[in-house]
């Protein structure tokens, strides 16, 4: 089959779009976070706005809970790993569970939630 020179045109414009839009969608937007890394069930059930402890976030990421960040503004940040297949992201988070971090990295948002790949996370400085 022979395709006419305006038709294999429209065929690869539209192809390099579709491309350009899948690739603008995938590589999520720039971001930095300031909150509190914590136990995602406590961010969600018991509307907190800082963790009840290290201990406490520590003893349920241990036991298996994933852990987030909650954000200043109450946002919550789901921290995923950019690979395929994907990993828990608790051993990045593990050793600021119950502490307030900045956290950068790029933001992926669908359906209401955002997660965040992280790039770089710090502790951030003890607040007088």
């Amino acid at each position: 089959m022979k395709l006419s020179g305006k038709f294999a045109k429209l065929i690869v414009a539209s192809v390099l779009a579709l491309t350009a839009v899948v690739l603008a969608a995938s590589t999520g937007k720039p971001v930095t976070v300031k909150g509190y890394v914590l136990d995602s069930a406590c961010a969600f059930t018991k509307g907190l706005d800082k963790p009840i402890s290290a201990e406490c976030a520590r003893a349920c990421a241990k036991a298996g809970s994933p852990l987030v960040i909650l954000a200043e503004n109450g946002d919550i940040y789901w921290p995923i790993a950019d690979t395929t297949p994907s990993s828990g992201q608790n051993d990045k988070l593990l050793p600021f569970a119950g502490q307030k971090v900045t956290a950068s990295g790029r933001v992926f948002q669908r359906g209401g939630s955002s997660a965040l790949v992280i790039e770089k996370i710090e502790a951030s400085p003890a607040e007088k």
